[in-house]
């Protein structure tokens, strides 16, 4: 395995020498190119993400409709008017007044039209307590939450005149103005609050503010730069809010990642006793060719997202992988260059009793190699005993896993995504108790070359007829047609209410036995059926399909990076095992304490029954490529470790104890970050949250600390087989020994690097 080339090969290495060499303008063409690319993405503009291309099946099918009728459906808002106590009925003069008084009341706002007494609609419920006003907002239904307040003052007055009746208003307008104002700054507070966690936790990490700030830096600019990329890329994909989020969050974290793996590099080796010029040559062939290999497997893994068919998926694949290929390029090109001017200065701003002098601490590079003294004891344990560490560990993690068995998913509901803490949300509820699936119905969208046919009208009305009669729907069924689009809206409440498994099964009556008899009969007619329960339904369908393709893709072509990176065959294999079990482990967190209620009230949360229908696909995109990162860091040093002619298990102990430091530290930044996310009020976010969290948390310990150690320990040098009939493979390592490079000193073209 010893090498006797002294010439450093790899792109990593060459980097750093040419950046090292060229310092202000490496520099400068990064500024540049972050420049540049802010200014033309915000020349450009972004396109969003068409609402059809977000949904999938036959909602889509819909929503394509509607948008090639050009038809912009307005905010559509309702007004439960209830007896509180039972005593007063619709029929009473009272709940007559009231009814009057809220019409009249919404009206004179000059914000609603179309305002329907429930004495046409018949939206009385059958007990006679309850009752419906129904009203749509004027204007674009995007903005109606910004144009809804008079409308909820003037029915919140009619309510106190009349205390013996519960007067409510509820609907799209009415809850995207509740939520603005209780959640609205929530995310973007934990957005904002990300960056000084992480500099916190990276100032007690080097004790030096200079050096914390560096990989805060590089991570913030190459989010700044990929922002720019993603307006310019939106004209061929267009993207959307939730994947600038998830780019911000994957960007701080491997941006941080991939400069601290760098930083301590070279921190290290100055350490240890080597000149800055050396010390920097051994980051940039060490760290930064596992930054390299850690990238280019992140950006494999997150374009398994483009696989999905789903346009929100697409834009979240991009866009991580875009900012996760900007952090990696900066990384070896401007990292190095920034190192190579500061020199002694990234020490400035040393904080107080957090490390002692360096210099005074370590001298030589025995002492360097004693890293962590508490992964030294547990690598103690693990590797005198590997076998019982590997039956031990895997088990639990395997137990862990285990209620993934029961994985439910599903779009959560109003109640189920913030609870009953807010009135809107006990509207909600008690609007579907009286007028099951009310609040949520299913939409029909009747199309035809004539809606005003005879037989289509007739076959509208055999529609309403069985889809009561059916048991699928309990009423009112309302018709709503647009004669210049020759299109229908048909509502129908689905029995089951705001219960999606008994909604689905009304959802499928109406698709397979109530539409085929009566609307599939008209020659021409289109009616495909959406709507909340038909979208969950439809997303979760599309995933199904999507989850095979994209799990074979990122797990294939991680393989194929990491069997050409190492050259192992081994090293390839159990990567991807140990990855898988990390996400396994993730998903039974997620089942236990979100879906069953485990220890939820531990983690602000509750258990609601099911997982946000995208998240199980999304975690195991983000975590495979982020778990790499330390995969590739650790493995790479314990090959290094090899190279110079160590035995298995103490390159192993070497490795794992002289990357602790930069694994927990990297650990902590993103297990904080993410924990941030998991105290939002959404519940779906607190999942990914928590998801996010605990992978990362048990990647970094369980996995690397004791799994990997033991499986190689049992491996030895088994772990190094490469097969005769694979060694035609390109050969993509390089001689990592810092003994090889040291000597060199000196780029491949024979110059001397400038530090």
């Amino acid at each position: 395995m010893m090498s006797g080339d002294i010439r450093v090969r790899g792109i990593a290495a060459r980097a750093g020498g040419w950046s090292a060499r060229h310092r202000w303008a490496a520099v400068g063409i990064w500024v540049l190119f972050v420049a540049l690319a802010m200014g033309i993405g915000s020349a450009a503009g972004t396109v969003d993400v068409k609402e059809s291309d977000q949904l999938g099946g036959e909602t889509r099918t819909a929503a394509r409709i509607v948008e090639d009728a050009g038809i912009d459906e307005p905010a559509g808002e309702t007004v439960l008017i209830q007896s509180k106590d039972g005593s007063v009925k619709a029929t009473d003069p009272e709940f007559r007044a009231a009814v009057a008084a809220v019409v009249a009341a919404v009206g004179k706002t000059g914000e609603a039209t179309d305002v329907t007494s429930p004495y046409d609609t018949k939206t009385i419920s059958k007990d006679g307590r309850s009752a419906l006003v129904q009203f749509d907002m004027r204007g674009d239904s995007d903005t109606a939450g910004d144009r809804v307040a008079p409308v909820l003052e003037a029915v919140d007055g009619v309510g106190k005149e009349h205390s013996s009746l519960r007067i409510e208003e509820i609907g799209g307008a009415s809850m995207a103005k509740t939520f603005d104002d209780a959640f609205g700054d929530d995310f973007q507070q934990a957005e904002y609050s990300a960056v000084p966690v992480a500099l916190g936790i990276l100032l007690i990490a080097f004790g030096a503010l200079v050096a914390a700030l560096l990989p805060v830096a590089l991570a913030i600019t190459a989010i700044m730069a990929t922002t720019g990329l993603m307006s310019i890329v939106s004209h061929f994909q267009p993207m959307d809010d939730t994947a600038s989020s998830v780019m911000l969050l994957v960007g701080l974290a491997v941006g941080v990642d991939y400069c601290l793996f760098y930083l301590r590099r070279e921190r290290e080796e100055r350490a240890a006793g080597r000149d800055p010029e050396t010390a920097l040559r051994i980051a940039a062939a060490t760290s930064g060719r596992a930054v390299i290999v850690s990238g280019i497997t992140v950006c494999v893994a997150m374009a398994g997202m483009l696989f999905t068919g789903l346009a929100t998926f697409e834009a979240m694949g991009l866009a991580s992988l875009m900012v996760v290929a900007v952090a990696m390029v900066g990384s070896v090109t401007v990292l190095p260059a920034l190192l190579s001017l500061l020199g002694e200065r990234v020490e400035k701003g040393r904080i107080p009793f957090l490390h002692p002098d360096r210099r005074g601490r370590r001298t030589d590079r025995r002492q360097s190699d004693e890293g962590s003294r508490f992964w030294s004891a547990v690598l103690k344990v693990v590797l005198a005993r590997p076998a019982v560490s590997l039956v031990v560990a895997a088990g639990a993690l395997l137990a862990i896993a285990a209620p993934a068995v029961g994985m439910k998913t599903q779009n959560l509901t109003l109640d189920q995504e913030f609870g009953d803490s807010l009135p809107i949300v006990q509207t909600y509820n008690r609007v579907n108790d009286a007028f099951p699936g009310g609040s949520e119905p299913a939409e029909v969208i009747v199309k035809a070359a004539d809606i005003n046919a005879p037989e289509v009208k007739a076959a509208l009305e055999r529609f309403r007829e069985q889809a009561v009669s059916s048991g699928a729907s309990r009423g009112p069924v309302e018709i709503k047609l647009h004669d210049a689009q020759n299109l229908a809206y048909v509502y129908v409440p689905l029995v089951g209410g705001s219960d999606l498994d008994k909604a689905g099964a009304s959802l499928d009556k109406l698709r397979d036995e109530v539409r085929p008899a009566t609307l599939g009969k008209v020659d021409g007619v289109q009616a495909p059926i959406t709507g909340q329960v038909a979208g969950s339904k439809d997303f979760n369908d599309q995933l199904a399909g999507a989850v095979a393709p994209v799990f074979a893709f990122v797990v294939l072509f991680a393989f194929l990076l990491m069997l050409l990176s190492f050259r192992s065959l081994t090293i390839a294999i159990t990567s991807i095992v140990l990855n898988l079990l990390s996400v396994g482990a993730a998903y039974g967190i997620l089942v236990a304490v979100f879906q069953h209620g485990w220890g939820a009230s531990l983690v602000g949360a509750e258990g609601v029954g099911a997982l946000i229908t995208w998240l199980p696909l999304f975690l195991f995109v983000i975590l495979f490529g982020l778990s790499m990162d330390y995969h590739v860091f650790v493995v790479s040093r314990i090959r290094e470790a090899r190279l110079r002619g160590r035995t298995t298990n103490d390159a192993i102990r070497h490795g794992v104890v002289t990357t602790a430091g930069v694994v927990t530290s990297a650990a902590v930044i993103m297990v904080a970050v993410f924990a941030i996310f998991g105290t939002l009020s959404m519940q779906s976010m607190k999942q990914m949250g928590v998801g996010l969290a605990a992978a990362v948390l048990i990647d970094a310990t369980i996995i690397r600390g004791v799994l990997l150690p033991a499986v190689m320990a049992l491996l030895g040098e088994r772990n190094w087989y490469l097969p005769k009939w694979l060694r035609w493979l390109p050969d993509l390592t390089h001689d990592e020994a810092p003994e090889a490079i040291a000597p060199a000193a000196r780029d491949d073209e024979g110059e001397r690097l400038r530090v």
